[in-house]
C-alpha cells in the first residue's frame, strides 16, 4: 500500500487493517480505510480507544482514494447510543468517554 501503511486508526478490523472514522451522524458512518469492503457486506472491527468496543458496519459503498485507502460508506449495526457518541465524538476529533 502507499504512505498509509502502518497507520492506526481508530479501529482495526477483525479481518485486518485500520479505519478512522470521518462522519458518524446517528447510525450513518463514513470511514477512511487502510481494506476496501464491498456494498452488502458486513465488516467488524475494534476500537483502538479505551474502553474498547466491537462496532460492526454494513457497507453501502466503497471508493478507492488517490493515496491508497478507501472511504467506506454504511450503516452502525446494533450500536446503542453511547456507543455512537463516542464514535461521533472520535470522527470530530474531540476526546472519547
Amino acid at each position: 500500500m502507499s504512505g498509509s501503511e502502518g497507520q492506526v486508526g481508530h479501529l482495526t478490523w477483525v479481518k485486518g487493517g485500520w479505519a478512522s472514522f470521518v462522519v458518524v451522524q446517528d447510525d450513518v458512518v463514513t470511514l477512511r480505510s487502510s481494506i476496501p469492503s464491498p456494498p452488502g457486506s458486513r465488516i467488524d472491527g475494534r476500537l483502538n480507544v479505551e474502553p474498547a468496543a466491537d462496532v460492526r458496519v454494513k457497507i453501502h459503498g466503497s471508493k478507492l482514494e488517490a493515496d491508497g485507502t478507501f472511504t467506506l460508506r454504511g450503516r452502525l449495526i446494533d450500536a446503542n447510543r453511547e456507543l455512537r457518541d463516542r464514535l461521533a465524538a472520535l470522527a470530530a476529533g474531540t476526546p472519547a468517554t
